[in-house]
């Protein structure tokens, strides 16, 4: 059986990379942030370490996150999981990267973002279609402003609208794109050119000042955004509405309650 998360680590130690595995599509499951907040801990005793990237197994990097465990009883304990790995890696011991192809969606978009770097194959497209399942992104909400602005992280989240990998490159999400066949060529030759010939340590410290302003961000927001998913959005007749509509795969009965 496939674990949700693979690591693998490069023989000098140097790169670590996470593999995201779900049967559909890597939905982003409650068993898979656990083992991604593991595993981050797990990267804080090497020394050597230079990039952290993370990346979906086969075409996509991630549908979302699992929506069968944001139903009542179980977003209490999924919600502040998600926020703790959003945390886990604003403070990575070495620079971070998501690999994206494919559909980068909802909760999948919240682990991208969280990163420092965002390298895309020209099939990617990023999106928080939260808003059609009657809620919103708390850590989306939270991150998306800092990295393209205020106007534009509101558009992503009030429209739910999935865009492409060239338009988050031009809104300067994205580091850089490529054919999805080159992506990976496209990480390592970066990698080469501008990492691997620094210290590790000074990466490290450079990687925490670089993410200062949007980890103290998110840090102050995070929490009153999760109180205010869990404590007032979930007990609102149409987000159980949005919820069970998905679930028994039709359309939702928005009554505005």
């Amino acid at each position: 059986m496939t674990p949700p998360v693979t690591l693998v680590m490069t023989p000098d130690r140097a790169r670590a990379a996470f593999r995201l595995y779900h049967a559909k599509g890597n939905i982003v499951t409650l068993d898979m942030l656990e083992a991604l907040a593991e595993g981050l801990v797990t990267l804080g005793g090497e020394p050597h370490l230079k990039l952290i990237t993370i990346e979906g197994e086969g075409a996509d990097f991630s549908f979302g996150a699992s929506i069968p465990e944001h139903a009542p009883g179980r977003i209490d304990v999924v919600l502040p999981e998600a926020h703790r790995v959003t945390m886990a890696l604003l403070d990575a011991p070495a620079p971070t990267a998501a690999v994206v192809r494919g559909r980068c969606l909802g909760g999948g978009f919240e682990l991208a973002l969280a990163c420092d770097l965002v390298f895309a194959g020209e099939s990617a497209t990023f999106g928080l279609p939260e808003v059609a399942l009657g809620v919103f992104p708390p850590a989306g909400a939270a991150l998306l402003p800092h990295r393209v602005g205020a106007a534009r992280a509101a558009v992503t989240i009030l429209s739910g609208v999935p865009v492409p990998a060239s338009e988050w490159l031009a809104a300067g999400l994205v580091t850089a794109v490529a054919p999805d066949a080159e992506l990976a060529g496209s990480v390592d030759r970066w990698f080469e050119a501008y990492l691997a010939p620094k210290s590790a340590t000074t990466l490290r410290y450079a990687a925490r000042a670089a993410r200062a302003p949007l980890r103290r961000g998110v840090a102050a927001v995070l929490p009153e955004l999760e109180r205010l998913y869990l404590n007032d959005l979930m007990q609102t007749k149409d987000a159980r509405e949005g919820i069970t509509a998905f679930l028994e795969k039709r359309a939702p009965r928005w009554t505005d309650q």
